[in-house]
């Protein structure tokens, strides 16, 4: 009777962690790489509208998943999509607000979140959510009109400031005046379009948003010109890609996909040289295009998996430089964001 009661115990105890194990499964997504190439495409959770960063053509007669998505986010999403599936329009573009990009993830709407959201703790425990690594540097700011001769966030002072909710821009934004003792009016608005609105409106005096988005928000205004963007950076804001936790192997694609761009700028290899770089013998290079080592295997895809991302795409440089870079309309420089060896912060780990 003891050995069958035993045998019970033991039964059940197995039952109920397979049953745990499930529901992990369950909660955490571990089949995105394998439903993305079943699927033959990757679901990219981007901004409604930003330029430079992620916009699409509203006259252009296209789907989703062509030309009509332009931006620093998309072109990413199309490098993941290039390193899978050698092409880069196999991505297909959904758009997101801010308040719903989170749990559209969760829901496994779109794979990966290519949207200007700041890597947070909260955000990865309240979420689980993994923000794989920094692909922009950037910081909360201040827009305003020219007409107020303000060059410092300390002259702000009743000031009437415009910022979009359920963001840290506007958590960072109260402790900024908060902390400096600065008397002012906050004005919500759940959607940008609506915080846009009301600055080009004169509802309010002063707009803040990642200093980033202030340069692209700025070409849409009435008088572009007549707006000035401060140099003051009142917060960190690393944004990044967004994947769901406990999904490794598609964890490890958007990491790498990434940093495969950054070395391959590093190290001069262009969309331009890419055949030239084809055929190098210098060891970096080899193991970057995939001539060197089974790297791209370890990660489920080609040996060329780099190379692909930068025939299609370009290195991180080119990706900069035609969307907010000094190619494109904002102009914003390099910064931060310049290459660890040329006075910025990007910087990739090797590929060795």
């Amino acid at each position: 009777m003891r050995t069958f009661r035993g045998g019970l115990l033991i039964g059940l105890a197995v039952a109920i962690l397979v049953a745990a194990v499930a529901v992990t499964y369950e909660r955490y997504d571990t089949r995105t790489l394998k439903r993305t190439v079943r699927r033959g495409d990757v679901l990219c959770g981007v901004n409604k509208g930003l330029p430079g960063f992620s916009y699409r053509d509203d006259t252009a007669s296209m789907p989703d998943n062509e030309s009509g998505w332009t931006g620093f986010d998309v072109d990413f999403c199309r490098a993941v999509a290039a390193a899978i599936f050698n092409d880069p329009n196999k991505a297909r573009f959904i758009a997101l607000d801010a308040n719903e990009r989170f749990k559209e993830l969760q829901s496994r709407k779109v794979d990966i979140l290519s949207r200007n959201s700041t890597w947070s703790m909260a955000r990865e425990l309240e979420y689980d959510l993994y923000f794989p690594a920094v692909a922009y540097y950037d910081g909360a700011g201040f827009m305003l009109p020219r007409s107020r001769n303000i060059d410092s966030a300390l002259d702000l002072s009743g000031s009437k400031v415009c910022v979009q909710s359920a963001t840290t821009t506007a958590l960072h934004l109260t402790d900024y005046f908060r902390a400096n003792n600065i008397k002012y009016e906050e004005v919500k608005f759940d959607k940008l379009d609506d915080v846009v609105k009301a600055y080009d409106s004169g509802k309010c005096d002063t707009l803040t948003a990642d200093v980033s988005q202030l340069y692209a928000l700025r070409l849409n205004l009435t008088k572009p010109g007549d707006h000035s963007i401060l140099p003051d950076m009142i917060s960190k804001e690393p944004l990044a890609p967004v994947v769901r936790q406990r999904d490794d192997d598609w964890m490890m694609i958007v990491k790498w996909t990434l940093y495969a761009m950054i070395n391959a700028e590093e190290l001069g290899v262009t969309s331009k040289n890419i055949d030239e770089a084809m055929k190098s013998k210098k060891p970096e290079v080899m193991r970057l295009v995939g001539t060197d080592g089974n790297y791209g295997e370890q990660l489920g895809l080609t040996k060329d998996w780099a190379a692909r991302i930068i025939r299609h795409v370009g290195n991180y440089g080119e990706m900069y430089d035609r969307n907010i870079g000094s190619g494109s309309k904002l102009k914003i420089p390099r910064g931060m964001n310049q290459l660890w060896n040329a006075g910025g912060v990007q910087y990739a780990p090797p590929i060795r």
